[in-house]
């Protein structure tokens, strides 16, 4: 059974202004998730699945999902903040979604096979589409708790123009996930890269360091594991008190990891990132492109 991709594209995209999922940055309108996708069917996947917003539907329809008729099937699942399980309710004042664990739990009904997760905004190249297709399609059938991430090195992406987000990873012996931990601010600081820490002290780490760009393969049963911890995390007091407390990927494999439920391999790429984290990024990601356009890595017209 081919594997599916799960595409992100729930945010407004707080730090670039705007739907940046719908910005045509290639030579013909192309977005980032098109080459995505292209990538991804190269790479052998089977379908692909979107959440999305349910107020920017008919926008995305139009001017997304038409574009793929014929090429490979797609459909479209919704993140709201009142999509909670039974027994609990959106506080009244939160307008934060509720993270990218959660949108992924959007997808539960639909996929039913080995899933890809990547966010929608972020360029991942070709390479890492074939390194995680490669697991997720040699899985036996039936495999439970064998998931994976792709490892990017961390000195290949980041943006000129400001911090960036990015999951820090640590790996055993065996080269499986033994920490994640989201670092919300990521640049280099007079030379070296840094992270900045709880106490807002600036960390360097080696280049090579391997982080999470939110691309990991599943198994469906990560939809299982997802709904009781889900539970867990409304229950905390804590987390109603938060109207900006998010429920993240890497919060739920760290359980699963701990737990020792499941094993999360890394897999790793010399793939370079590039992305739209900031409007000043745009220029660069246009002529990114269009480098790759004229080498011929992509057709003038992908769709």
């Amino acid at each position: 059974m081919k594997p599916t991709l799960l595409l992100l594209a729930a945010g407004m995209g707080s730090r670039y202004g705007g739907l940046k999922q719908l910005d045509g940055l290639g030579p013909n309108g192309e977005t980032i998730m098109d080459y995505s996708i292209y990538d991804a069917v190269k790479a052998g996947f089977g379908k692909i699945v979107f959440v999305i917003r349910k107020d920017f539907e008919q926008d995305f329809r139009e001017k997304i999902l038409k574009k793929y008729e014929g090429h490979v099937p797609a459909e479209l699942c919704f993140q709201s903040l009142d999509a909670l399980p039974e027994g609990f309710t959106c506080p009244e004042d939160r307008v934060k979604p509720w993270g990218t664990n959660h949108a992924v739990m959007m997808a539960k009904d639909i996929i039913k096979e080995p899933f890809c997760v990547i966010n929608c905004d972020d360029f991942y190249n070709r390479d890492a589409f074939q390194v995680i297709g490669k697991f997720l399609a040699e899985l036996p059938e039936g495999s439970r708790n064998k998931y994976a991430m792709v490892g990017f090195r961390v000195g290949n992406t980041l943006s000129e123009n400001g911090t960036v987000a990015r999951g820090i990873c640590s790996k055993d012996g065996n080269g499986n996930l033994t920490t994640v931990v989201e670092r919300t601010e990521i640049m280099r600081v007079e030379g070296p890269v840094c992270y900045k820490d709880e106490e807002g002290q600036w960390v360097a780490v080696d280049d090579n360091t391997p982080v999470s760009m939110n691309m990991w393969g599943f198994t469906p049963d990560y939809f299982e594991h997802s709904e009781a911890y889900f539970k867990e995390f409304l229950a905390d007091p804590k987390t109603m008190q938060n109207l900006k407390a998010e429920f993240f990927i890497p919060l739920m494999v760290n359980k699963l990891i701990n737990d020792g439920t499941s094993t999360v391999q890394v897999l790793d790429t010399t793939s370079k990132w590039f992305g739209v984290t900031y409007a000043a990024d745009r220029d660069a990601t246009v002529a990114r492109i269009q480098q790759l356009v004229d080498e011929g890595v992509y057709p003038n017209h992908l769709f």
